[in-house]
């Protein structure tokens, strides 16, 4: 089971070194690419910490929008977003090639990861995107969801993704951020939730038992206690 983190997205975690502690704790990290966070210099910083630590680099494309940093849904025409994914995987594609890395994946960022689980116009966007900058990237996506089934045929290799630190409703939706209790923060409840989820199931926040398929497991570097979180889970599944 990969572990995987969002990263590249705050200046602050850049320079406690939480991105680097975190790269010691995961397999495959998804760097912000100018969307929502993240410019050039923070993309090569996390570049050359993925090379060194020989971590997956992927790419992390969202909408438009870092006032609200990626997290509110835009009514955006369909190729304009096409546009817009293409331009953020093409250049972290391009400032990985001039540090020595290479970009092994793409997953969407946010709102408009949450949108394309259930949206095939804009999964199609995202994944005619993706075959414009490279057909052979691998793309993650929530498991289960109609965005795994759009990428899937378009032909796209496909990551079922999971996560450690959001709690899931009945359905298998993540739990919005606006609740309370959306987010585990605890090592502990994290850890077990990871060992559940290489089982094949999540338990729901109202106790429901929920089957899901996935290749990976995320932890968000912007939750509190991330690298704690991390070391767990990397300790409990591997």
């Amino acid at each position: 089971m990969d572990i995987n983190s969002d990263v590249g997205e705050l200046n602050n975690l850049l320079a406690d070194n939480t991105y680097e502690k975190l790269m010691d704790h995961v397999d495959s990290v998804n760097i912000a690419c100018g969307g929502h966070a993240g410019d050039e210099t923070m993309m090569a910083a996390m570049i050359n910490i993925a090379i060194a630590k020989n971590v997956n680099i992927g790419a992390h494309p969202s909408y438009p929008d870092k006032e609200n940093f990626g997290r509110n849904e835009m009514d955006i025409d369909s190729n304009e977003l096409l546009d817009v994914v293409r331009d953020q995987v093409q250049l972290l594609v391009d400032i990985a090639e001039n540090n020595g890395g290479h970009v092994s994946h793409v997953k969407p960022h946010g709102a408009l990861y949450n949108t394309a689980a259930h949206n095939e116009v804009i999964s199609q966007s995202i994944g005619e995107a993706i075959i414009q900058v490279d057909p052979s990237l691998k793309v993650m996506g929530l498991a289960g969801s109609g965005m795994i089934r759009c990428f899937d045929e378009l032909g796209l290799e496909t990551i079922s993704e999971s996560f450690a630190d959001r709690a899931y409703e009945n359905d298998g939706s993540l739990r919005e951020r606006k609740h309370d209790d959306s987010l585990i923060t605890d090592p502990i409840k994290a850890a077990n939730q990871a060992r559940d989820l290489t089982n094949g199931f999540v338990m729901s926040v109202e106790g429901v038992r929920v089957e899901i398929d996935a290749q990976t497991i995320c932890i968000h570097s912007d939750t509190p206690n991330a690298v704690a979180l991390a070391s767990a889970v990397k300790e409990t599944i591997q």
